[in-house]
């Protein structure tokens, strides 16, 4: 190993080793508690799966929406973690999001135009889309709102890319991510004026929603998350090194632009995902990874690990908390999580400004 590699690895924090392990079991294990408990939250409160295991109707509202419901948030929220994880240590910076490249853009504009083209009024009023999109177009039904809110959620990211001229400069490919965010919000909200009926339509894929989620939907999102874990962890010394500056992870031979390439399409494939099945839920991609961090010190590949369960915990409990908060009615998720992310990023500032340190 010649001097660089070696400063490099020297540099590198440790793995975590039995810390990582047991943080990964807990996490896992409050998943499970989680679900339980997303299981017996209902409209009127918390209701006991015991009842439930001995009432027909009462068990198909637990089977057919409520375990969906909270499998879904985090299954949305493990790939949100994962996202917020690689885009902050793809881009070196604490502050990244999965939203940062244009996804959620992208996402909301499909979302808005799809709604513009078959009349978002028909849905207010509330023929939920199937017949709508059949009668509207036979590609828009093949598509729906979620295969839309997915292709546009990809196409930000490449129209990012396009105007970055590639994956070679990082800091280029964040400004080309932040004008291409600016300008599809704005055409999103030209659409909007145009039909006013379109902004009462968004307004549940704009604030985040995981009422709609069903089985299918947890389908995606776990066979995404599947491939997706074990890609981030093959990558994950990949983004170690650069951690440490370009011209070291140059100095150890690594392929730059086939990494971030790679990263790229880990965190586009990811955040597309899980803004197709909630819509924009904001915060979790951001604060799971500095929980994660904050719980154990590791390198990269624990820490995706630890990121993606953390953020499905996150949004797990969010959602369970939008549903008791107010019952019978519910918060929107997305808010919750909003608030409650601030609310932690403002504390951990304060924290770091008291020390003297620096957001990481």
């Amino acid at each position: 190993m010649d001097a660089p590699a070696h400063a490099a690895t020297a540099a590198l924090p440790p793995q975590g080793g039995a810390r990582v392990r047991w943080l990964a079991l807990a996490l896992l294990a409050l998943a499970l508690l989680g679900l339980g408990l997303g299981a017996s939250v209902g409209s009127t409160g918390f209701d006991s799966l015991l009842r439930a295991w001995h009432d027909a109707v009462a068990w198909q509202i637990v089977w057919d929406i409520r375990l969906p419901r909270t499998l879904g948030a985090w299954l949305a929220g493990a790939l949100l973690g994962l996202a917020g994880a690689v885009a902050q240590g793809l881009f070196r910076n604490p502050l990244a999001d999965p939203f940062l490249l244009g996804s959620a853009s992208g996402a909301a504009l499909a979302v808005a135009l799809t709604f513009a083209a078959l009349g978002a009024g028909g849905l207010v009023a509330g023929g939920h889309g199937v017949a709508l999109l059949q009668a509207a177009s036979p590609w828009l039904a093949r598509l729906g709102f979620t295969g839309a809110a997915f292709v546009g959620a990809l196409g930000g990211v490449l129209l990012a890319l396009v105007l970055a001229q590639g994956v070679q400069q990082t800091l280029r490919l964040l400004l080309a991510g932040v004008v291409v965010g600016y300008v599809l919000g704005a055409v999103r909200e030209l659409v909007q004026l145009a039909q006013p009926d379109v902004l009462q339509a968004m307004q549940g894929f704009s604030l985040g929603v995981t009422g709609f989620v069903g089985w299918g939907a947890c389908a995606v999102m776990a066979a995404v998350l599947a491939p997706l874990l074990p890609l981030a962890w093959a990558l994950a010394r990949g983004l170690d090194a650069l951690s440490l500056g370009e011209a070291t992870a140059r100095s150890l031979g690594l392929p730059l632009g086939l990494l971030r390439a790679l990263l790229i399409g880990v965190l586009a494939l990811a955040t597309g995902t899980a803004v197709a099945q909630t819509g924009l839920i904001g915060f979790v991609g951001l604060v799971a990874p500095h929980l994660a961090r904050a719980l154990a010190r590791c390198t990269h590949g624990p820490l995706l690990l630890l990121a993606s369960l953390m953020g499905g915990l996150l949004l797990t409990a969010a959602d369970i908390a939008a549903r008791l908060l107010i019952a019978p009615q519910e918060l929107p998720v997305g808010v919750l999580t909003a608030v409650l992310g601030g609310l932690y990023l403002l504390w951990l500032m304060h924290r770091r400004g008291r020390a003297g340190g620096a957001l990481q």
